[in-house]
């Protein structure tokens, strides 16, 4: 499977609480939901279509524990992304989580990296990462993230968890796309090419 990792962010790199208030108030966060007033129907289906590609969700035990608590409500026969979240199997990495309410759900306990490399040599579509910021950034440092793709809101949150820390590790990427919604989120995809290159800027 193509592990791919999918973000909401906003202009200085928040992660954190993007559909509410409450969604994620760890470590005093009370600026949640700076997401939701730039959607709207046109990245609502781009958000439909990259589901359909899935084949898992691998999620990290906070951003499992929220959507369990929400995503089980949303099951009406109208709601397509609700019905396939709900439906997809979920691969939560977590040493503590303890029962997996939302399921079909399994845990990947103990060399976690290497759990999710052999589900990476399975068939049947995208291993998608959703929200799970901290996961994220493991993966990308493990070398494991094959496509990235950043749904950038025009706002500055001003605090919160950010995406990329500054010990992380120096990667390169190609841009795959980059267009902008009538909302005004900015969808940015890569895919990872290897160790980030550094030259010195010769003037002509």
């Amino acid at each position: 499977m193509k592990l791919v990792v999918s973000t909401f962010v906003s202009l200085d790199g928040v992660y954190q609480g993007p559909g509410g208030p409450d969604e994620d108030r760890s470590d005093g966060f009370s600026r949640g939901g700076w997401f939701v007033p730039y959607m709207e129907a046109g990245f609502l289906a781009q958000a439909r279509n990259w589901l359909e590609r899935a084949g898992g969700l691998l999620l990290g035990r906070r951003t499992y524990e929220s959507s369990a608590r929400d995503w089980p409500e949303m099951n009406k026969p109208d709601d397509a992304i609700g019905l396939m979240m709900n439906r997809l199997p979920k691969y939560v990495a977590s040493a503590t989580l303890g029962a997996t309410p939302w399921g079909p759900a399994a845990v990947l306990r103990g060399d976690v990296l290497k759990e999710i490399e052999a589900l990476k040599a399975r068939d049947g579509g995208e291993l998608q990462v959703h929200g799970s910021g901290s996961l994220a950034g493991s993966l990308l440092a493990a070398g494991l993230v094959d496509e990235l793709r950043l749904i950038v809101a025009p706002v500055i949150v001003g605090a919160g968890h950010k995406l990329f820390k500054d010990s992380g590790v120096a990667t390169g990427m190609r841009a795959l796309r980059n267009d902008t919604t009538p909302g005004g989120l900015n969808i940015q995809v890569f895919e990872r090419v290897g160790e980030a290159k550094y030259e010195t800027f010769q003037r002509p």
